[in-house]
């Protein structure tokens, strides 16, 4: 991996901070973040739940807003965009992966991803999608006819489909057991290899934390420390 200064940075994020107010409570799911995210890289955000990574790629992916600091992609401010400025960022730019699939029951494998490459830019066939993620001979299955990893691959295919610049998966083996998980982390690494596609993946579960380049370790909506593995490992060597 090249050192950070080589690299071109994607996201920019100083001083982030986000405040939900519940009646006369608050809560504060970010306490001034710093962070760069860059070109091609594939980063594990690691920590409990309630410790701020799920807000902090929200905001990253033009889905929330902070309540304070900036956000800076390849010079667009995202946090003083106008909602039709984030509807082009999030359809043209990011993929989104969650921990659930989000399919539409009644539409095939191959129509859950054409939606999405029927409004994108320079988008892959849903074909092409679906082969990239091992379900080739699954494309005219229904969801119900799929397992969850299926499911999941799906969902990865669709993300991808529109060839976006970054990939943000938020618990993307949550639902599934190891063996599973671990196919749906080889599509997830293969799309970064192979598509240059900059992936940040939420978890908590620390074995995923050795295919990464860098580990952003959360705790109370600040950063704690952030790892640099020596050597990232294949998902099949993974401790889970």
């Amino acid at each position: 991996m090249k050192a950070a200064s080589d690299k071109e940075v994607v996201f920019r994020a100083r001083g982030l901070t986000k405040v939900y107010r519940m009646g006369e409570v608050e809560v504060h799911a970010l306490r001034g973040v710093d962070l760069d995210l860059y070109k091609g890289e594939f980063v594990v955000l690691l920590g409990p739940s309630g410790s701020g990574k799920s807000t902090l790629l929200n905001i990253l992916g033009g889905l929330d807003s902070p309540s304070g600091g900036e956000v800076i992609c390849q010079g667009r401010n995202l946090v003083k965009a106008g909602d039709r400025e984030l509807t082009e960022f999030r359809r043209h730019f990011v993929g989104f992966v969650f921990q659930f699939y989000n399919l539409i029951p009644s539409l095939t494998a191959r129509e859950n991803v054409a939606i999405v490459t029927e409004i994108a830019r320079n988008p892959m066939s849903p074909e092409e999608a679906l082969e990239m993620v091992g379900l080739g001979e699954r494309m005219d299955h229904f969801p119900a006819q799929l397992s969850g990893g299926e499911q999941q691959r799906v969902a990865i295919a669709r993300a991808v489909a529109k060839r976006p610049a970054v990939l943000l998966c938020d618990e993307p083996t949550g639902a599934l057991d190891s063996k599973t998980g671990i196919v749906v982390l080889e599509v997830l690494e293969r799309i970064n290899r192979e598509l240059g596609t900059t992936t940040a993946v939420i978890t908590h579960n620390a074995g995923i934390a050795d295919m990464a380049d860098r580990v952003i370790h959360f705790m109370d909506g600040h950063i704690e420390r952030i790892d640099r593995p020596a050597q990232r490992k294949a998902p099949r060597e993974l401790s889970w």
